[in-house]
C-alpha cells in the first residue's frame, strides 16, 4: 500500500539533489564561528530579507524562544494571539525560558489587528506587566495556513512603534505567505525587530530554522542559544540543505498550494465531513460532527494508507508538501 503523509510538512524527505549539496559542502565548526556553509546559509538568509544578520538553530521553537528572551525582561508580558505557536505549542517557554506572561488576543483564524494590540497594551500601573513584546504569526498554523494582508502588519508596526514596543513574526511558513500573497521578503525584514524561518517545513530540509535581526540583536542571540543548548558543530552539512532550498525550493510552494486546493475539493466529498475550511495556503482543515467521529475518520483513512492529524476537538488537518505526489491524491478518495 501507498503511505500518503499529510500530517504535516515537517515529514518531507531531502531530494537527491538537496542530499548531494549536504555531502558535498565544506564544513568547519559553527560554535566557533568558522563553519563555512553556516556562514553562507546566514549571510544569504539575512540578505534575502534585508536584514543585518541571522543565526542558524536546531528548530523554530528555539529560534522563537530567543527572539523572546532577546526582547524581554522578566516580568514582562507578550502579545499575541490566543493559538499562536509561540503560547501553545512550545512547552510553556515564554514562561521558563524568558520569565514573562502572556496577553492573549482572540483573532480571526489566527490573525489579530492594530487596534485589539493597541487595547491589550498595559497601562503603566504597579499591578500590570510591563508589554514588552508583540509577536504575530505568519502563516497561521492553528488558522488553516492562514496569511496576513501586509497593510495589516504594517498598522500593527505602527502601535508597535508608538509604545516603543519589539514586534517578532513566527515566519515558520513564511515563505508559503510570500507566496500566496505576493510579497516580497525585504518588506518583512524592513518591518519586524526579528524574524524566525524554518528550513524543515515547506522548504524540505531535514532540520533547522533560522533568526534574522540586527548585529546587535543577533550577537545576543548567539549567547542565549548557546545556553539553550543549540550551539551545533559541523552543522554545515544542514546549513547546505539551507542553501539548496532557498535557492531552489520557495518558488515550488506554488505546487503545494494548488495541491492544498485539490484536497480541499475531493475532502468536501467525504460524507463524514461537515466543513472544509478555505486553504489559503498548503495547510487543508475538516471539520466533523464529534470528536468520536475525528478518530473514526483517522482509523478509516489510515486503513487506506492516508496519514492525517486531529487539530482539535472536532477538526482534522491534512498539509501539503513536496513529499506527496499529486498523482496519488487523484487515485485516492477520501
Amino acid at each position: 500500500m501507498t503511505i500518503i503523509d499529510l500530517r504535516s510538512d515537517t515529514v518531507t524527505r531531502p531530494t537527491p539533489m538537496m542530499l548531494e549539496a549536504m555531502m558535498s559542502t565544506r564544513v568547519g565548526d559553527d560554535v566557533f564561528g568558522d563553519d563555512p556553509a553556516v556562514n553562507a546559509l546566514q549571510e544569504k538568509a539575512a540578505a534575502l530579507f534585508g536584514m543585518e544578520a541571522a543565526l542558524f538553530c536546531p528548530s523554530g521553537t528555539m529560534t522563537n524562544q530567543i527572539a523572546i528572551n532577546v526582547h524581554t525582561k522578566p516580568g514582562g508580558e507578550v502579545i499575541c494571539e490566543e493559538n499562536s505557536h509561540i503560547y501553545a505549542y512550545e512547552g510553556g517557554g515564554i514562561a521558563k525560558n524568558s520569565g514573562c506572561s502572556v496577553k492573549l488576543i482572540k483573532g480571526n483564524k489566527g490573525r489579530i489587528n492594530a487596534q485589539q494590540v493597541e487595547a491589550a497594551i498595559r497601562a503603566d500601573d504597579v499591578h500590570f506587566p510591563n508589554t514588552q513584546l508583540v509577536s504575530l504569526e505568519n502563516t497561521s498554523n492553528k488558522g488553516g495556513g492562514t496569511c496576513y494582508d501586509f497593510d495589516d502588519i504594517l498598522a500593527i508596526k505602527k502601535v508597535c512603534d508608538k509604545h516603543e514596543l519589539a514586534l517578532h513574526l513566527d515566519g515558520a511558513r513564511l515563505f508559503n505567505a510570500l507566496v500566496a500573497k505576493n510579497q516580497k521578503p525585504e518588506d518583512y525584514g524592513k518591518v519586524f525587530h526579528s524574524i524566525s524561518i524554518c528550513l524543515s517545513k515547506g522548504l524540505g530540509c531535514p532540520v533547522g530554522s533560522l533568526l534574522l535581526g540586527s548585529h546587535d540583536f543577533i550577537y545576543h542571540a548567539r549567547r542565549v542559544r548557546k545556553v539553550m543548548g543549540g550551539g551545533m558543530r559541523q552543522a554545515g552539512y544542514l546549513a547546505a540543505a539551507g542553501i539548496y532550498a532557498l535557492e531552489h525550493h520557495i518558488v515550488r510552494l506554488q505546487d503545494d498550494h494548488e495541491l492544498a486546493q485539490k484536497l480541499a475539493r475531493k475532502l468536501e466529498n467525504a460524507d463524514e465531513i461537515t466543513t472544509v475550511w478555505s486553504p489559503e495556503t498548503n495547510i487543508v482543515v475538516g471539520e466533523l460532527e464529534s470528536s468520536a467521529a475525528v478518530d473514526a475518520y483517522l482509523e478509516k483513512l489510515m486503513q487506506k494508507g492516508i496519514l492525517a492529524v486531529r487539530f482539535g476537538e472536532n477538526t482534522i488537518r491534512m498539509v501539503a508538501h513536496l513529499g506527496v505526489d499529486r498523482e496519488a491524491v487523484e487515485r485516492v478518495g477520501f
